[in-house]
């Protein structure tokens, strides 16, 4: 009984900082309520300065509990730069957890503030958030047909006549992919093919709207584009899964790492022609396509505890698999290896790699195979 009542707690991790976040928020509003009341009479640069450090504030309670509570280990390849600029921030879409990811990139240039959202038309009635990412300066949209280009370019019109300072987060995909949601996949690529565009795998294929209204409408306010691709690492005990972790798992602590891909891109560089944009934008999306499948390569490749070598046998139940063992006692299923005789020649390449135990690190290693009765013995290299 006391060992179950433990095991109900800890997955039950999720609650402090969902109690203190949630339980927070109506306070926050209350004071942000109070000061546009008080700021009524007073210049609109006095109560955007006011409104950006309140939500700072709150933000970075956010902020301590994804990055602190849950102990996530922040990945960043590229130059973020190190000053504020006026942006637009464009990402894949896969989690609840990627608005978050906005902040992380923010908050280590001091623009955390600054951060707006493009968010689909549903999200305003959430309580109390609903409401105030409007407010804040983030810009509701319909999909498709319903989209109201007319509405967003005059929100987007105002701000820049404000000189509001604008870190604009759009999710191109406009919904989020998940792998297990085939129809949605499959209706995604069907498209892209329609369009005489190449099929994306790991990502859904980007719409231009909101994109190019948010461009052509502040074109010559921003500075740049980041494109940033975001990979989490987490698997479950078979080795690995594709699916990002909602916001519960995440706060639960099964996330260890997230992979953040950041560029900027001057805005001279961006199209400005709308149909050129959209090919320019599913390139862009091309690229993430393709390092989402090497980061989760690289995640899930052959780890072992040392660069030492490592013993392999043929796996009896399937034909292009070899079982490791490091002889720590640790058994892993190496596929996606490239293979060589003993005289350094190829002799052929599997496709993919997962892992069965829990890697101490991530290190590559030499393989020298064992006693495996249907194939000869040769060296291969676990990359």
């Amino acid at each position: 009984m006391l060992l179950s009542l433990v095991l109900h707690t800890y997955s039950m991790r999720y609650l402090l900082p969902g109690v203190v976040l949630l339980g927070s928020a109506p306070t926050y509003v209350l004071a942000w309520g109070v000061w546009r009341l008080l700021s009524a009479f007073l210049p609109s640069r006095f109560y955007q300065a006011v409104d950006d450090r309140l939500y700072w504030v709150y933000q970075s309670m956010v902020l301590f509990f994804f990055e602190n509570y849950t102990g996530v280990q922040i990945l960043l390849y590229g130059d973020l730069p190190k000053s504020k600029e006026n942006i637009i921030y464009l990402a894949n879409h896969q989690s609840t957890v990627d608005w978050i990811v906005a902040d992380v990139l923010a908050i280590r240039q001091n623009a955390l503030g600054h951060v707006r959202y493009v968010l689909k038309d549903g999200l305003k009635w959430l309580p109390l958030y609903g409401f105030y990412f409007s407010q804040h300066g983030g810009i509701y949209v319909k999909r498709s047909a319903k989209f109201n280009e007319k509405d967003m370019r005059k929100k987007l019109q105002s701000y820049v006549n404000a000189g509001t300072p604008m870190y604009l987060v759009i999710f191109p995909e406009g919904t989020r992919y998940n792998p297990g949601q085939t129809e949605l996949l499959s209706a995604s690529q069907a498209f892209a093919a329609q369009q005489g565009l190449p099929v994306l795998k790991h990502v859904l294929t980007p719409r231009i709207k909101a994109t190019y209204v948010a461009f052509d409408s502040m074109k010559n306010y921003l500075d740049a584009i980041y494109d940033v691709t975001v990979v989490y690492e987490w698997k479950d005990n078979k080795g690995q899964r594709e699916e990002s972790p909602s916001m519960t798992e995440f706060l639960c602590k099964e996330c260890p790492a997230i992979h953040i891909h950041f560029d900027r891109i001057d805005k001279k560089d961006v199209p400005e022609e709308q149909e050129y944009m959209r090919r320019w934008l599913h390139e862009r999306f091309e690229i993430k396509d393709k390092k989402k499948k090497q980061i989760s390569w690289e995640m899930y490749s052959f780890q072992t505890k040392s660069q030492e070598d490592v013993a392999v046998t043929a796996d009896p139940e399937w034909n292009d698999r070899w079982l490791a063992d490091d002889g720590g006692g640790e058994e892993a299923v190496c596929e996606h290896v490239a293979l060589w005789d003993p005289a350094g020649l190829p002799v052929g390449q599997h496709q993919s790699v997962s892992l069965w135990a829990e890697p101490a690190a991530r290190l590559s290693s030499h393989c020298w195979p064992h006693s495996a009765s249907a194939f000869p013995e040769f060296s291969n290299k676990c990359k």
